[in-house]
């Protein structure tokens, strides 16, 4: 049986609930080790991966993103869906909110990036003229139809280095800029994905106002509580999106990446 998807988990998504004949699974890589969860759903086999670790005990800018996607290759994975707590920008997409995201903008500043880093790795320059897979995106959103939860489209992400939140002037700024969501995780994971030729998509869960335009302090525990409210309609979403994973890729994801060391 090959693996129809891999689900990463970020904030409050820590655990493949929706998952039956669980198998852990540790993944050495030339980048680290991975350590991960195998299962079965609607009789298709799925892998999940906790970006922070179970016990989120890993900040977004220690997350080993190379080890994680490399070992997803490694295990011959083809499609990522990834969840992301994210703060909003825009008041069209309150806390609650659903959204696939469709671009981003980098602001991290000390992560590894890319697996083209010259020598044995080689130099390889990857569009990102569309960095979300349309593919999967069409089909999360017909997952969505079809449980009757709402989706909205097209977020603005932007990526800052954490895991401080965002001053109001950098918000500001990110506004200006068209941002409608900011979080702390999607870059690089986005780039290493489309670099090894994976359809990846995000599912960005809206869990604040960002600095500035709440009318409150931001902490880390209003984020937890509003994850656990709606982290159930996630699962739902996925279960739901699993389902519809068609068998063969249409879109041009694989020809945009390029080999990678493992």
């Amino acid at each position: 049986m090959s693996i129809a998807a891999a689900i990463i988990g970020g904030t409050g998504v820590y655990d493949p609930k929706i998952l039956s004949a669980v198998e852990r699974l540790e993944v050495t890589t030339r980048y680290g080790t991975a350590l991960l969860t195998k299962g079965i759903y609607a009789e298709k086999e799925v892998v999940f991966l906790a970006r922070h670790g179970t016990n989120h005990g890993t900040p977004p800018h220690k997350v080993n993103y190379r080890a994680n996607i490399a070992a997803l290759v490694k295990l011959g994975v083809t499609r990522v869906i990834a969840t992301a707590a994210v703060g909003s920008l825009n008041e069209a997409m309150p806390p609650g909110a659903m959204v696939l995201l469709g671009q981003f903008l980098d602001f991290t500043k000390a992560r590894q990036s890319t697996f083209f880093t010259g020598g044995e790795a080689g130099v390889v320059h990857t569009d990102f003229t569309e960095p979300y897979c349309p593919d999967l995106n069409r089909t999360l959103l017909a997952a969505a139809a079809d449980c009757g939860l709402e989706m909205l489209q097209g977020g603005f992400y932007v990526c800052t280095e954490g895991p401080r939140f965002e001053t109001p002037a950098e918000i500001q700024v990110y506004k200006k800029l068209g941002g409608d969501l900011v979080g702390m995780t999607n870059v690089p994971e986005v780039v290493l994905a489309r670099e090894a030729g994976l359809c990846y998509s995000t599912i960005a869960l809206c869990t604040n106002f960002a600095a500035g335009i709440s009318p409150t302090h931001l902490t880390h525990q209003e984020v937890l509580d509003v994850m656990a409210q709606n982290v159930d309609k996630v699962r739902v979403l996925l279960s739901y999106a699993i389902k519809r994973l068609a068998e063969k890729r249409e879109c041009n994801c694989r020809e945009l990446g390029s080999p990678i060391l493992l």
